[in-house]
Formats: structure tokens, C-alpha cells, sequence
């Protein structure tokens, strides 16, 4: 069954702090809007902003707790269009999916997370899967006093960035298993395109600091959320045997 909530239109929106909402989206591939938004990361960002009200200030994405992953492998399912693309959207205010254009999804499934960050605890077996922008900043520029430049990571390297963001994100891994992405197109206008690099990292890990956890689990890990990056997802893993 699918659940909808929706955002109240009186009230003021107000981040939670103690949950979260999981939205799944199983998107049209026919759509035109859909070929559109995954051609281009900062109108997917936009779309996935509709899920929650407007006017939520200077930062609306971090006020509304909003993450977001175009998953890279969408297994046939027999309800489903086979391959059909999948967003998956975190939201810590009741997302409100009748704002999507009529026909832009195919299937639309949102659950409460409070059960599953609260049922977190040390030593708890977990199956994991990020997509993060792991890239190394090269030296400030003296002059702006900004960062010059992101260099992509790959390899063990990629494998490091990972693993210096799980452990204060709560999390021992076990295993890492890492690829490289598509590249994150961000359009600016008719003519400037940025392309951000990613990598999907996937494994299994241990619970170590719950609250450390429940905090990257809502608040994302690295850098680009805005264009799907960040988002962590925890599945039960399975405890290894001694």
C-alpha cells in the first residue's frame, strides 16, 4: 500500500530532530519531465525540494532535512517497469508527493524511519550503502582565501575518504566494496555544465556510537547533498560468526 503524508499548508514547518520519513520513487521512464530532471542534477534537486513546503528560509534543503539518491540499480520487480529509474528522498518533514507533475512516477512508497533509529545500538550488524562526492581539496588560494580546486578520488583512495567519514559517523566497517558513479551534471544555464564526480560505497559495518550514528543518518556525510550525494542507508546485516 502506498502512504502519502502530507505537509499541513497552515502550519509553520519545523525540522524534527527525532525522525525521519523514507520516500521511495519509482519514476516514469516515459515522462518527459523524468528525462529531463536525470539529465540535469540541479533540476532533480528542485523536483525533490517539491516533496516539502516552500519558504523555508536561506537553506531550505538542510531545514527541511532533505537528502536524496538516484539509486544506479533498480532490479525488475513484477509491479514494476523493468529498470525503471528509482529516487530515493529523505525527508525530516512529512514529504508531500501530490506536488510531483501527474504521471512522473509510476510508484510511490513512504515510510516513518523513528523505529529504525531508535532500534540502533553498539555491536549492531549492519548493511550500508552511500553515495558520496569523495574528492581531496588542493591548497587554499592565498589571494580569496577559498579552495582552488577538487580533485576526485578513486581506488583506495576513494576507499579511505570513506572510511575517515564512517567512523566518526558511529559506524566500524567490515567491508567496503566502492565504484565510481556517473558523473553528478549540474546545468547553470543553456550553456555552463559542471560535472561533479561520486562514488557508491556499499558494505557492512557495526553499530559503535548510535548517536553519532542517528546524527550522520539525518544530517548526510559530505559534501553535493544537493545533488544526491550524502544520503546513508542502513539495512540488517547479518553478525558475523566466532
Amino acid at each position: 500500500m502506498t502512504t502519502t503524508p502530507r505537509s499541513s499548508g497552515s502550519a509553520t514547518p519545523t525540522t524534527s530532530t527525532g525522525t525521519a520519513w523514507l520516500t521511495r520513487l519509482v519514476l516514469n521512464p516515459a515522462h518527459r519531465q523524468v528525462h529531463y530532471d536525470l539529465g540535469n542534477a540541479t533540476a532533480l534537486h528542485r523536483r525533490v525540494m517539491k516533496l516539502v513546503p516552500d519558504h523555508l528560509g536561506d537553506h531550505p534543503r538542510a531545514q527541511a532535512g532533505v537528502l536524496f539518491r538516484l539509486e544506479p540499480d533498480t532490479p525488475p520487480a513484477p509491479d514494476k517497469d523493468p529498470g525503471a529509474p528509482v529516487i530515493l528522498v529523505q525527508t525530516q518533514l512529512p514529504p508531500d508527493t501530490t506536488r510531483l507533475p501527474t504521471g512522473y512516477t509510476t510508484h510511490v512508497q513512504t515510510r516513518d524511519m523513528h523505529a529504525m533509529l531508535e532500534a540502533l545500538r553498539p555491536g549492531l550488524p549492519v548493511r550500508y550503502r552511500i553515495l558520496g562526492n569523495a574528492v581531496r581539496r588542493c591548497g587554499p588560494n592565498s589571494t580569496l582565501g577559498k579552495w582552488k580546486q577538487a580533485i576526485p578520488l578513486h581506488g583506495a583512495d576513494a576507499d579511505q575518504w570513506w572510511s575517515d567519514r564512517a567512523n566518526p559517523a558511529g559506524l566500524d566497517l567490515a567491508t567496503t566494496r566502492s565504484e565510481a558513479a556517473a558523473a553528478l551534471s549540474t546545468r547553470h544555464d543553456e550553456t555552463i555544465r559542471i560535472n561533479r564526480s561520486a562514488v557508491l560505497f556499499e558494505g557492512t559495518a557495526t553499530v559503535r556510537d548510535p548517536q553519532a550514528l542517528r546524527t550522520a543518518l539525518l544530517q548526510g556525510i559530505g559534501r553535493s547533498k544537493s545533488y544526491g550525494c550524502g544520503l546513508l542507508s542502513l539495512a540488517p546485516g547479518t553478525r558475523t560468526k566466532t
